[in-house]
């Protein structure tokens, strides 16, 4: 089973950027172990700051026998109606994840845009949002 775990903007600043709300660990670490937990698994790993290459990258997934997207859009998540769009034309799940509790935060974090296209939203567990995303995937 191939997962691709995609990051939007300045999530490569992961254990450097405000780490009272995203923490210390990185994505490097995250990944370790995803590998480790999930052994029968191959992960795709891609970041980007630009929003047509996150939709760029979605639908390569939807092409390449990927079977379902773990995605932290960042602030795209409450600004993207291409990515909503780019998600619903997709025939592979993607999981919403978050690093914090969006819902705790500021009231425009609050929105998401790509909610409604998603299987489901994960928010507030810090990296293990991630592994938690990749459980949804692999039970499915």
């Amino acid at each position: 089973m191939k997962i691709l775990i995609l990051n939007g903007p300045n999530l490569n600043r992961l254990g450097r950027r405000e780490p009272g709300i995203y923490g210390t660990g990185t994505m490097d670490d995250c990944l370790a172990n995803l590998c480790a937990a999930y052994p029968d698994v191959e992960f795709a790993y891609a970041q980007s700051n630009c929003e047509g290459a996150l939709i760029d990258r979605l639908q390569q997934a939807a092409d390449d026998g990927t079977k379902g997207v773990v995605f932290n859009a960042g602030a795209y998540t409450h600004t993207s109606v291409a990515l909503l769009d780019c998600i619903r034309s997709l025939d592979i799940p993607v999981v919403e994840v978050h690093l914090s509790n969006v819902h705790a935060r500021e009231e425009f974090r609050h929105k998401s845009l790509i909610s409604a296209a998603c299987r489901g939203v994960i928010a507030g567990f810090g990296l293990d949002s991630y592994r938690l995303g990749v459980e949804a995937l692999v039970k499915q």
